[in-house]
């Protein structure tokens, strides 16, 4: 029988960076990843680090959460370098939250006094994007939401990991998990495994497992549809952002454009009627798209929570159980911040009373607004 003293369920990028961040802290880690690493939700992510355009309540504990996360990738983005030799491609130029109507002006203006966040009227805005949609009356500025390639993030957290000692497991699937002792027992689909501690990360398939361990069925799928053009006509410098679509440019002249979000919806095959909606969505922010030879289209399960928070903890009844899942469309910003959340909890270190209510494992099912 296989032993860990830190078995990680899931080799997405938030399993990645869990066991990134638990190496670091000195624990002996495996990760168990079902297929490949980084082959599921996280390759059909567009990678944007958007702790403001994407998190509208700033009281809230996601805005600090997500602005942690963000700060946590530079010092990342370095190490990772320095460690596995891979550049995780972190693209500076922030992104262009736009501006149709006053109305939306009006409400977007309360950002600016957000660190890094600036008003651009029209006149500004055509100065630094010259191809935007005529209709675009303005946008806000978000400097530091940037964005990463997530496949190689994801890989240079686990690569990283692996040279500070972790061990990687691809294509072994946990079936089913028990306490037993002071250990757990997983079975997998390589055999028996024996873990003194254990981290469910497996994203919108980590209900499988909750299940046994008496926590139900807390994640749906929220699918995503998305498609890649070769970008021919309009430099861009920024991603650009309204009501949750968006188009994100890469450093090999590709735009990544996006999302449709279909709730319940186990598929990963991408519709056309949804490629059509992310179409027309685009080229209301960038008219230009229509004249961009087509690359590819696909379509990721988002794991989303009935609050749109994820869960990150300990569980209730299991100690040594620890779930970190559910973080909708933001698990690339957020996986920094969720590994070493897990890792100082492992440790016993301080962690924001904030934060570990806002995501603790047991909080009651609500009707309360989603903040995402």
């Amino acid at each position: 029988m296989k032993q860990s003293e830190v078995a990680v369920v899931g080799g997405g990028i938030i399993g990645s960076a869990i066991a990134y961040y638990l190496v670091k802290a000195g624990y002996q880690v495996d990760v168990l990843e079902a297929g490949e690493i980084g082959s599921g939700s996280t390759q059909a992510a567009a990678g944007m680090l958007g702790a403001h355009s994407e998190y509208k309540e700033f009281g809230t504990s996601l805005y600090p959460f997500a602005r942690t996360s963000q700060k946590l990738y530079e010092e990342a983005e370095a190490e990772i370098r320095s460690l596995a030799g891979i550049d995780i491609e972190r693209r500076t130029g922030g992104l262009l939250k736009l501006v149709f109507t006053e109305e939306e002006r009006a409400s977007l203006l309360k950002l600016c006094s957000l660190e890094g966040v600036t008003w651009l009227d029209r006149a500004s805005l055509t100065d630094k994007t010259p191809r935007l949609a005529a209709s675009v009356l303005g946008a806000v500025h978000m400097q530091e939401d940037v964005h990463v390639m997530p496949a190689i993030a994801c890989s240079g957290f686990h690569s990283a990991a692996q040279v500070l000692g972790a061990e990687i497991h691809t294509h072994t699937r946990v079936e089913k998990i028990e306490r037993e002792g002071g250990h757990y027992q997983l079975q997998t689909s390589m055999g028996k495994w024996q873990a003194e501690r254990v981290v469910i990360a497996s994203g919108v398939w980590s209900n499988s497992i909750l299940e046994q361990t008496g926590l139900g069925s807390p994640i749906f799928p929220v699918k995503g549809e998305c498609i890649a053009v070769t970008n021919t006509q309009a430099p861009l410098t920024c991603s650009l952002f309204h009501d949750q679509h968006y188009i994100v440019p890469r450093n090999n002249n590709e735009l990544i454009i996006g999302a449709t979000k279909v709730e319940n919806d186990w598929s990963t095959k991408p519709t056309l009627g949804g490629i059509q909606a992310v179409m027309e969505k685009a080229r209301q922010m960038l008219p230009d798209i229509d004249e961009m030879p087509f690359l590819r289209s696909w379509a990721g399960l988002r794991p989303q929570t009935f609050d749109g928070k994820p869960i990150i903890g300990e569980h209730p009844k299991m100690k040594g159980l620890f779930i970190a899942a559910g973080h909708q469309r933001n698990g690339i910003l957020l996986a920094p911040a969720t590994g070493k959340m897990i890792a100082d909890l492992l440790s016993g270190n301080d962690v924001s009373d904030q934060w570990k209510e806002a995501f603790r494992v047991d909080r009651p099912y609500s009707n309360e607004e989603v903040l995402v």
